[in-house]
């Protein structure tokens, strides 16, 4: 890492940081397991409110991070925006979640 700005970018506003969030995520396949990473997140929430066993929330980050980390590393050859902007890119992860239910994302 060099130190400059460009690498490490500020964002005032979450309008801001989507853009940069999107083009971290420009791979299709990354897309796609972010995409089946929130589908296991919902259902194991579902699980869990059916059942009432809470120990499937333990499985959560599991699901969640598991798939979108895999899609990072091993398709979009770049780290996570959860490791700079933890809260932004959980928000990310469900916009974007949303923008691929509405069409507006392919996968």
């Amino acid at each position: 890492m060099t130190g400059n700005a460009a690498d490490n970018p500020r964002f005032a506003s979450f309008a801001e940081f989507y853009p940069y969030y999107l083009s971290e995520h420009q791979n299709l396949i990354c897309r796609r397991l972010h995409f089946i990473g929130s589908w296991l997140v919902l259902a194991i929430m579902l699980a869990v409110l059916i059942s009432g066993k809470l120990w499937l929330l333990l499985l959560l980050p599991v699901a969640g991070y598991g798939f979108a980390w895999t899609g990072h590393f091993f398709f979009e050859h770049n780290k996570p925006a959860t490791f700079k902007y933890p809260l932004y890119s959980l928000r990310g992860d469900w916009v974007m979640f949303a923008d691929i239910l509405r069409g507006k994302i392919s996968l």
